[in-house]
């Protein structure tokens, strides 16, 4: 399963938690309310770790792009044949500014990283 779509089902079961919460304090079952409470408390952790290891592989990713001796922006030409681009200049890497990665590094055209000129 991708990050994504666990973080939203974790956050999806927060919500529940915290709406039956909600029910069992109007009620006042105790043994509920404790078990809920421990729950939501297991999620928000559950949340905030998965949450961190996604900012730590884009701000790694970011990085090694960042390392990369050169970059350009990929004119239309070279984007509308992207494949031909990417046999000529080996190790080529396209991030586009509308990306995680691209927003990141404050891009505003498709840029191309490589490890040598093209």
């Amino acid at each position: 399963m991708s990050g994504k779509n666990e973080l939203q089902q974790m956050k999806n079961r927060l919500d529940k938690c915290k709406n039956k919460l909600a029910a069992a304090k109007t009620r006042g079952d105790a043994s509920v309310i404790r078990q809920f409470e421990d729950e939501i408390n297991k999620l928000n952790k559950r949340i905030a770790q998965v949450n961190h290891k996604q900012s730590f592989d884009l701000n790694k990713e970011r990085k090694a792009l960042l390392a990369m001796p050169f970059q350009r922006e990929i004119t239309k030409l070279e984007q509308a044949d992207m494949g031909k681009l990417k046999k000529r200049v080996k190790g080529l890497v396209v991030v586009h500014p509308m990306t995680k990665v691209g927003k990141a590094l404050k891009l505003d055209v498709v840029t191309g990283f490589a490890p040598k000129e093209f």
